[in-house]
C-alpha cells in the first residue's frame, strides 16, 4: 500500500518560497511605479513549468550568480498567485474577483500550466458564466489568442442562438479571422444565409479601408484585395441555400470574388434547381427549436444579462431584494442599439419620443463599468423642459458586476431629468449633468463628452461614478420596460 503525503509536502514546499537563501532566479513583472521583483529557486521553476525551464536554459547568471527574468506583461497580484501554485500546487479563487480569476487563467495557459489554465476555464464556465455573458464581447475577442477550447465553444454555444450579439456589435468588423470562421462553420447558426453574406461583405471591405465606399467604382484589383481577405470565409456560406432574388440583388454584384466555377453552377441552380452542380453543396443551417420562452432569453442585450435586468426591475418596484426570474413582473423591450441604429444624438430623440418607462444603459469605453438611468416618463423630442417625477433613478455597476452596484435615486423631483433645446447635441440628461450623453459630433463613441457631474446641485442621492472626467461610450440601448 502506498501512503500519500501531499498535503503536508505542498506545505513544506509553500514555506521553500519564503525561504530566500537559496534562492537564485529573480523575476521581474509589471511596468514602471507597479514593478516589483520577486525570487524564486531555479530548481523549483525548471520542473514545474516548460515556460521557465526554457527561460532558465536561455539566461545567462548575473555577477551574484542569479539569473533575471523579465515579465513586464503580467501583473505583480497575478504573478504571486502563480508562485503560491508553482510551489504549494494550490489555487484559492475564493476571493479573488472574476476579472482576477479570467486574467489569472490567461497568464497560466502563457505559460504553459495546461491543468491549471484548463481548471480555471471550466471554473468560469461552470460557476462564472453570468459574468462571461456580461463581458462577452471581451472574452470572445480574447479567448482565440490563447486557444481556449471550451470558452470558445461556450461562447459559439451563445453566438448561434444570438447572433446579433457579435454581429450587431459596434465591435464586429474588429473580429479575428478565426472568431468569423469559427462561426460560418457552424451548421446551427441562427441567421438567413443572405444575412450572413452581408455581414461577411461588411467585414472584408472593413479590412481594407482603402476600398472606394461605392461598389460601382471598384476595380478588378479592388475585388481581389476583397477575394483575398475572404478566401478562408467564402467556402463557408451556404449559397445554394440563398432565395433567387438575394442571389441576384445581393451575390452578383459581388461574383468576381467567386470561383468560376461556383458562380456557373449558382447561375444554374437559379435557372435549373434539380439538377447537379459540381460544387459542394453545403447543407441549409439548422433552425433551433426556443428553448426558452421568448421574455426569458437572457441575451437581449449586449451589455446587461439577467441578473442585471432583475436588479433593476426590483429598484423600479423599490424591492429590498432583487427578483428572481420566475417572479419578475416586467419584460425589457429592446427600442434602441446604438451600433445598430446609430449614435446620434438626434437618434436617440427620433426613436425613443413618446416611449415612457424606459431604461438607457451605457457602457464606458476603455472601461466594464456600465451606467445608466430609469425614466418613467415621457421622452419628448419637441422644446426644452425640466421633467418632474420622483420614481426616476441612475445606477452603475463597477465591471458590470451586480455586487459592485450603485444605486442613485432623485431628490429633486422638479429637475429629475432634463429634454434639452440642442437634440443634436444632447441626449437623455438626468438631474443637472449628474448623468448625460452628450456628442458634438453626431457620435457618443467618439468625441469624449458625456459625464456624471458630481455637481453641487444634487438632484440625485449619490453619485453614480467616482470620477467628473468626461467620456465616450462604447454602445447605449434604450429599452421599454412593460
Amino acid at each position: 500500500m502506498a501512503f500519500k503525503f501531499l498535503e503536508k509536502l505542498s506545505l513544506d514546499f509553500s514555506e521553500l518560497l519564503n525561504d530566500k537563501d537559496e534562492c537564485n532566479v529573480i523575476i521581474e513583472v509589471g511596468q514602471e511605479e507597479n514593478k516589483k521583483t520577486f525570487a524564486a529557486h531555479s530548481a523549483v521553476l525548471r520542473y514545474r513549468s516548460p515556460y521557465f525551464k526554457k527561460e532558465l536554459l536561455n539566461t545567462v547568471p548575473n555577477d551574484d550568480n542569479n539569473k533575471i527574468i523579465s515579465m513586464t506583461n503580467i501583473s505583480a497580484q497575478i504573478f504571486e498567485i502563480i508562485l503560491k501554485y508553482i510551489y504549494g500546487g494550490i489555487v484559492d479563487t475564493e476571493n479573488m474577483d472574476n476579472r482576477t480569476i479570467y486574467d489569472f487563467m490567461v497568464v497560466a495557459n502563457e505559460l504553459e500550466f495546461e491543468e491549471l489554465s484548463e481548471k480555471l476555464e471550466n471554473h468560469l464556465i461552470e460557476s462564472k458564466a453570468s459574468w462571461l455573458r456580461t463581458h462577452f464581447t471581451f472574452v470572445y475577442h480574447s479567448i482565440f489568442k490563447h486557444k481556449f477550447k471550451n470558452l470558445e465553444k461556450f461562447c459559439n454555444d451563445i453566438v448561434v442562438k444570438h447572433p446579433s450579439i457579435i454581429f450587431e456589435s459596434s465591435e464586429f468588423t474588429s473580429l479575428h479571422e478565426s472568431v468569423l470562421t469559427s462561426i460560418l462553420k457552424r451548421d446551427d447558426l441562427q441567421m438567413k444565409e443572405s444575412e450572413v453574406w452581408d455581414y461577411l461583405i461588411k467585414w472584408g471591405t472593413a479590412q481594407n479601408p482603402t476600398l472606394p465606399a461605392k461598389l460601382e467604382e471598384w476595380s478588378d484589383e479592388n475585388m481581389m484585395t476583397l477575394k483575398a481577405t475572404l478566401q478562408k470565409c467564402l467556402p463557408l456560406i451556404r449559397y445554394f441555400h440563398i432565395p433567387n432574388s438575394d442571389v441576384v440583388y445581393k451575390i452578383k454584384p459581388y461574383k468576381k470574388i467567386l470561383d468560376k466555377k461556383l458562380w456557373n453552377d449558382l447561375k444554374q441552380h437559379l435557372m435549373l434547381p434539380d439538377h447537379p452542380v459540381e460544387s459542394i453543396i453545403l447543407p441549409p443551417r439548422l433552425v433551433l427549436k426556443q428553448e426558452l420562452p421568448s421574455r426569458a432569453v437572457e441575451l437581449f442585450s449586449t451589455m446587461i444579462n439577467e441578473e442585471h435586468a432583475l436588479m433593476i426591475s426590483s429598484w423600479i418596484d423599490n424591492r429590498p431584494t432583487s427578483y428572481s426570474s420566475g417572479n419578475n413582473p416586467y419584460e425589457f423591450q429592446l427600442i434602441l442599439r446604438g451600433s445598430k441604429d446609430g449614435f446620434a444624438p438626434r437618434t436617440f430623440w427620433d426613436i425613443c419620443d413618446g416611449q415612457a418607462n424606459t431604461i438607457v444603459v451605457t457602457k464606458v469605453k476603455g472601461t466594464d463599468k456600465i451606467i445608466g438611468g430609469f425614466n418613467p416618463l415621457a421622452w419628448d423630442k419637441t422644446g426644452k423642459k425640466w421633467m418632474k417625477t420622483n420614481k426616476s433613478f441612475m445606477f452603475s455597476f463597477e465591471d458590470g458586476n451586480i455586487q459592485n452596484s450603485i444605486l442613485s435615486r432623485v431628490k429633486k423631483e422638479n429637475m429629475a431629468l432634463w429634454y434639452p433645446n440642442q437634440k443634436d447635441n444632447y441626449g437623455p440628461i438626468f438631474g443637472r449633468d449628474e448623468f448625460s450623453m452628450r456628442s458634438d459630433v453626431s457620435d457618443f463613441t467618439r468625441d469624449g463628452l458625456s459625464w456624471c457631474n458630481n455637481s453641487n446641485f444634487n438632484c440625485y442621492e449619490i453619485p453614480i461614478r467616482t470620477t467628473k472626467d468626461r467620456f465616450s461610450i462604447v454602445d447605449f440601448e434604450v429599452f421599454r420596460v412593460t
